[in-house]
């Protein structure tokens, strides 16, 4: 199937609601991770999970610059958080990765709010 990236992302933000709407606030990022990975997967999509990233500088080539959470359709990275409150490093992170990946939409989800809509930031590259 070929989705666009916004098209791809409701679906993820349908399916990252249903699981807060269930699980809640207060779990391990990687709970969430699996469930998110495995409902993507159910979907048909097709989902990298702690996907290593390589970063070049000049000749320098390092191998793992670093993992990205959730790689969705090869279109839509997500990084997963569960933590007391995003910073703006959080988002500086995500803004990076997609620079470097030459992707153009990334969601960064923080699971650890009361109502999730507050723990969602959709950043985009060049899309």
């Amino acid at each position: 199937m070929m989705l666009t990236e916004n098209e791809i992302s409701k679906i993820i933000l349908d399916i990252a609601f249903d699981i807060h709407i269930n699980l809640g606030p207060g779990l391990f990022e990687s709970v969430y991770e699996e469930i998110l990975f495995y409902e993507l997967t159910n979907y048909g999509l097709k989902v990298k999970r702690q996907k290593a990233i390589p970063v070049f500088w000049q000749e320098l080539i390092m191998d793992v610059g670093f993992k990205a959470d959730l790689i969705v359709e090869n279109k839509v990275i997500i990084e997963i958080k569960s933590i007391e409150a995003l910073a703006p490093i959080h988002y500086k992170q995500l803004t990076t990765y997609l620079k470097i990946t030459n992707l153009k939409l990334g969601l960064l989800i923080n699971f650890n709010e009361y109502l999730l809509k507050d723990g969602i930031k959709r950043i985009a590259n060049k899309l």
